[in-house]
């Protein structure tokens, strides 16, 4: 199996770095959504991710990455018939399941397992890409161009972290618990509403234009190209850097405060830029924790909050065809606005 380019190896692209690893300590955030220029490293980045996180424990043969304490109704792995023993609890890498553009519903949900009902005349559920992406990340490149039947099937899971499917005679429900992580060009069509409020963080990429930066990542895609394990060996420790970072940052994130005076400066943030409903303070008040909790500290500042505002906020305005300064601008003026009112502290 072909070894992913190293996360740390990444050249720049500081805030879908930051993004990817903020979902990886905070699942509830609802994913990332990541826009952008063709061939600026936005599935490198996605596919690096898994390698930097504790591999998680189910037991051998299970397809719905059960819990071993927690086994689901649907696993017959988990669940063995009366006086069976199940089988050994093992460990593997948090799922990274690609979900493909042209992909059925039978096989994003699950369906029957046609094999089984002619052969054995039995009804036996055969699960998809939802159960495959339990406890890890369901990963669609080119998300614009997904069907608007499947975006509903994920708006459902995402919302209840639950798959359902109630067909052919079957009734199943399974956990649906994942991260997701949607990269696109936005050149090739809009995201629907529904779906893009959904993600808790977006991220815009661009070409890099530092002839510097520009001949590290040639040489770096070279190298990885020439001999993988080499490179990947070379970046190694940085990477597992990283990857002790996320696990410390799991660890304290929910002992994370937040202050009073911040949450107070959250919802003035949201209110002067007319951000529709609650998930916008929410998803600040997440993002802040895990932000805090990645720099190893157990107290959000306003600092992270106006660092990380505008990939939680700038998906969230509403268009304002007077405006043609772009969302980041609109939200550092908010913020610098609300910063002068409080004496920058």
């Amino acid at each position: 199996m072909a070894q992913s380019f190293p996360f740390a190896a990444i050249v720049e692209q500081e805030d879908m770095k930051q993004a990817l690893l903020m979902a990886a300590v905070e699942p509830l955030l609802g994913g990332v959504l990541i826009f952008g220029d063709r061939g600026t490293g936005k599935s490198t980045a996605v596919r690096a991710l898994t390698e930097l996180l504790p591999p998680i424990e189910t037991r051998t043969g299970c397809r719905y990455n059960c819990l071993p304490a927690e086994p689901q109704p649907a696993c017959g792995v988990c669940n063995p018939a009366k006086g069976l023993k199940p089988p050994p609890i093992v460990k593997h890498r948090a799922p990274m399941i690609d979900l493909p553009l042209g992909a059925t519903e039978d096989r994003v949900c699950g369906s029957l397992d046609i094999e089984k009902a002619l052969v054995a005349g039995e009804k036996h559920f055969e699960p998809g890409l939802l159960a495959a992406a339990n406890r890890g990340f369901l990963y669609i490149d080119e998300i614009n161009l997904l069907e608007d039947h499947l975006v509903d099937l994920l708006l459902d899971a995402a919302a209840s972290g639950i798959n359902v499917v109630e067909r052919e005679g079957l009734s199943i429900r399974h956990a649906a618990r994942f991260v997701l992580v949607g990269s696109g060009n936005p050149e090739e069509g809009d995201l629907r509403p529904q779906l893009l409020d959904r993600f808790g963080l977006s991220v815009d990429v661009r070409t890099i234009e530092d002839i510097d930066q520009r001949i590290d990542v040639i040489r770096r895609r070279d190298a990885y190209e020439t001999d993988p394990a080499a490179f990947v060996k070379l970046w190694a420790k940085r990477d597992e850097a990283i990857g002790r970072r996320v696990i410390a940052a799991r660890k304290i994130l929910r002992q994370v405060e937040i202050p009073d005076n911040v949450v107070m400066r959250m919802s003035q943030l949201c209110l002067r830029l007319g951000i529709d409903g609650m998930r916008g303070e929410l998803t600040l008040m997440r993002a802040g924790r895990a932000a805090a909790a990645l720099a190893g500290r157990k107290l959000v500042t306003w600092d992270d909050i106006a660092e990380i505002a505008p990939m939680v906020l700038c998906h969230r305005l509403r268009r304002d065809p007077l405006d043609d300064a772009g969302s980041t601008p609109r939200v550092e003026r908010a913020l610098a606005t609300i910063s002068a009112g409080h004496g920058n502290g």
